[in-house]
This record gives C-alpha cells, sequence and structure tokens, in this order.
C-alpha cells in the first residue's frame, strides 16, 4: 500500500516538473521511464477504490441504547440496566449464543430457575439478530472501565 502510494505521488511530481535543458534521452533513460510508469500502474491498480463496508446496521439500535437488547450481539454491560441479570446471568446470556430466538436463552446448560425467572422478567426486552463480528467480539469487554 505504502509503495503504491509512492509511486503514485512520484509520477504525479515528475508530470509537473519542467526540463531545465533540452536533452536527448538514451535507451537507458527510456527502460527507465517505462519501468517507472509500469510501477506506476500497478501500484495505482492495488489502491482500493473505496470500502464497502456497512456503515448504518439496523441492529445498532438493539445494543443498549433502547429498551430492546439484542441477545447475539449486546455487550455484557448492557444487561446493568436490568437489575438481577447482571453480572452472573448475563455473562451466561453472553457466553452461550447465538441464539435463533429468544426461547433458546432457557437452554443455557446450568441456568437455574431462579434465573430462568429474572430473564422470564425481562423477555419482552430481548429480540435476537444475525451475529455481527463487529459487536460479538466486544460482547465480553467493550474497553470501558471506571
Amino acid at each position: 500500500m505504502k509503495l503504491a502510494i509512492l509511486s503514485t505521488l512520484f509520477t504525479v511530481a515528475a508530470a509537473f516538473t519542467s526540463p531545465a535543458a533540452p536533452k536527448t534521452s538514451t535507451a537507458l533513460e527510456a527502460n527507465r521511464r517505462d519501468a517507472l510508469a509500469q510501477i506506476a500502474a500497478v501500484g495505482a491498480a492495488f489502491v482500493p477504490l473505496s470500502a464497502n463496508a456497512v456503515r448504518d446496521n439496523d441492529a445498532v439500535k438493539y445494543l443498549g441504547g433502547g429498551a430492546v437488547v439484542d441477545l447475539n450481539n449486546a455487550n455484557v454491560r448492557v444487561y446493568l440496566k436490568m437489575p438481577g441479570l447482571y453480572p452472573t446471568i448475563a455473562g451466561k446470556i453472553v457466553s452461550n449464543g447465538p441464539y435463533a430466538n429468544v426461547g433458546d436463552v432457557y437452554k443455557i446448560p446450568g441456568l437455574s430457575s431462579k434465573e430462568q425467572e429474572v430473564i422470564k422478567k425481562y423477555e419482552s426486552r430481548f429480540t435476537v439478530t444475525t451475529p455481527q463480528a463487529d459487536y460479538v467480539i466486544d460482547k465480553f469487554n467493550n474497553g470501558l472501565y471506571r
């Protein structure tokens, strides 16, 4: 990538320099010029035009900014807003995904009946979307510290 940028800058700079005095071109200089032109062309081919990244994810509203929480993508700290879930039950929810539907959360191994009751209390506030790699990586630790 650096080579592509440098070769592009070199070619642009070379285009705007004027020769001091007309001189005859030798075969060596012509070969060098052709080689630099080819390097610049190859370098320009590797410069990405634009990234096709997902800039707006429809599920962002379920990551903790609203009343509904996405079980597959939300960070463990989102469950702080729901008394009784954080840290134990929230940790189990985050660790045992992804979930195909909200009912799958009751199939977590080792979930006690009391913990199921707490989850049932907030079940209407849960949703499930497709896990996104950008959010799944931060489910356990989003880097926010006190």
